[in-house]
């Protein structure tokens, strides 16, 4: 996993988070759930981002919106020839 710009902004709210939960439990179990949060967090923003980039592939036609193969639009190239 590599560590972006955004992942600052994750870790912050999550501090914030376990600060919120300390006093309802103990610091260990609040920062337990933090961290399980935070990891938890990651593998699901990692997957979706192989689902968008598996679904998209090559890329998107601008025309008509469709995915290209070949880098050909299959609606848009095979109809001009």
């Amino acid at each position: 996993m590599k560590f972006e710009r955004r992942d600052i902004l994750l870790i912050a709210g999550f501090l914030l988070f376990m600060i919120g939960l300390i006093p309802f439990m103990a610091p260990v179990y609040a920062a337990l759930i933090v961290i399980v949060m935070y990891f938890g967090i990651k593998v699901y923003v990692g997957k979706k981002r192989q689902s968008i980039q598996k679904d998209v592939g090559e890329g998107i036609c601008l025309e008509c919106g469709s995915r290209i193969f070949n880098k050909k639009c299959p609606n848009c190239d095979y109809s001009k020839e």
